[in-house]
Parts: structure tokens; sequence; C-alpha cells
């Protein structure tokens, strides 16, 4: 710095001083709002019924600019009563990621005997929902693998939904997905719209393979339950840089589970959530 008069030097140091500390707090992802340990309480400020069971709930986060602070692929638990004032705790996977500020979103299936499900019917917009996390296992970083394969069954396509739009819409991963979602009629299907169009949007990495029990006239999907055949088809082959991710119903999994066996993928291409 022999250039620099011993006056500027103390200035040039200030300066280089202010623009690494403005760098590291811009830089700086923003703080989740949920503890992994303690339930907070979030108010409920839209309800939208979608189908006779089915409802998207928004919950309002403590400021405009926050965020829920939920890993790709994992999850939060939701604290309510059931149908007897007793206490029920069950896990769920949001719609929406840390790039929607100031919400977060739960598409729910509420089942006639389920117990989650009757805190959730009950529900009306100005309510609190107690949430914690993040939970879960699930791990990932773009380049992780090449490819990743979806198995989902009913309401288990919520972390396919959330792991396949953090990746798709991150112009830097370039990983590719392929997704068998069964269900038993149409009206099942859960997040349709959404998914058809990032299908339409990244149709050079994403691909979409509907499968229904009971279909309708003119169908041109699967029809029946996902067979052997039908992964091997739609889904990627066994390979070191690939992953099989699947949830749904225990009886779903279990046949799943069978079936990837049968197609020679490795415990090390598998995830449950």
């Amino acid at each position: 710095m022999d250039f620099l008069e011993a006056n500027e030097i103390p200035i040039v140091i200030a300066v280089f001083a202010v623009a690494i500390v403005a760098f590291l707090f811009l830089s700086k992802k923003p703080k989740g709002c949920i503890d992994p340990e303690n339930f907070r309480e979030f108010k409920l400020v839209k309800r939208t019924q979608l189908s006779h069971n089915v409802a998207k709930f928004r919950f309002a986060l403590p400021k405009p600019t926050s965020v829920l602070g939920l890993p790709i692929g994992q999850h939060i638990s939701c604290r309510g009563k059931d149908s007897q004032g007793e206490e029920v705790i069950k896990p769920y996977t949001p719609t929406t990621l840390d790039s929607d500020v100031g919400y977060f979103e739960l598409v729910i299936k509420m089942y006639p005997q389920g117990r989650m499900s009757h805190h959730f019917r009950e529900m009306k917009e100005g309510d609190y929902m107690a949430v914690k996390g993040p939970k879960g296992r699930f791990k990932y970083r773009p380049g992780d693998v090449r490819a990743f394969g979806m198995i989902a069954g009913g309401s288990g396509i919520t972390p396919m939904f959330q792991v396949a739009r953090a990746i798709l819409e991150d112009e830097s991963d370039k990983t590719k997905l392929d997704l068998i979602y069964a269900n038993v009629t149409v009206d099942d299907i859960l997040l349709k719209e959404e998914i058809d169009t990032l299908a339409t949007k990244y149709a050079s990495r994403f691909k979409v393979y509907y499968v229904l029990n009971q279909p309708p006239e003119g169908w041109t999907g699967g029809v029946g339950f996902v067979t052997k055949e039908m992964i091997a088809e739609h889904l990627p082959a066994p390979a070191f840089d690939i992953k099989i991710l699947r949830c749904g119903p225990p009886p779903m999994n279990k046949a799943m589970a069978a079936h990837l066996e049968a197609l020679n993928y490795g415990p090390e291409h598998l995830f449950q959530f």
C-alpha cells in the first residue's frame, strides 16, 4: 500500500470492514420461526376448501418478511385436540418453501375418523395452531443425485411436492425428477393443478405419471395399483447417482418396498418419508 498516504490507510481499512459486514448481513439466511423443542402458535389467516374433505390452511408468520425455516424434505409437528378433547400431535409437510415469506400453508385431507382431522375440520380463520419443528431425516444439497424417482400415494404427495418445488425453482439445480402418484379417484388427487403447472414449466426435468384405482372414462394414465412394470418404465433405473423417495399409506409403502427390491434397487437408493 505504498501508493497510499499514511492517513488514508485507516479509511481504506474501514471501507473494507463495512463491505465485509454488509456482505455477511445480506448473505445471511433469515432465521426461521419454528423451534424443534417447543411449540409455537401461528394464526390461521385463510382457509380455502378444495373439495368436500380437503382444505388449504394458510398460517401467518410473525412478520411479513419472516420465513418458517424448514429444510427441504422435512416436516413440522402440529398439536390439536380430537373429538373427545384429547391432545393429538401429528406430522405434516407444508407445501410452501422459505421463498414464500410471511406465511406457510398446509393442504390437509380430513378423514372421518382422523383424530387430527377433527381439529382441522373445526378450525376457523383467526384460530391458532401450535407447531414445532423441523423434524425428519431427509437431507438434500443440490447435486447430491442426478435424479430422484418419487412414488406417492394420497396425502403422501406433500413432501414430494415440497422437494420438487425446491429443486425445480432453483435455477442452479439440474436434478431431474420422475413422479408416480397414486390415488383412488381423480377427485382424490391433491395439488394436481400445482403439480401439472410444474410439469409444464419444467418439462425437461419433471415428469408425472398418475395412477388411479377407479379411473373415469377416457383416462389415459395408469390403472389399478402401482406395479413393478410402472416403476421400471417411469422411474430412473438403479444407479449410484439416483435415489427413490416414497410416501404413502403403510400397505402401499410395503408393496413398493417389495417392488423396488425385485427391481434391484439397494438400500442406498431408497428413502421413505
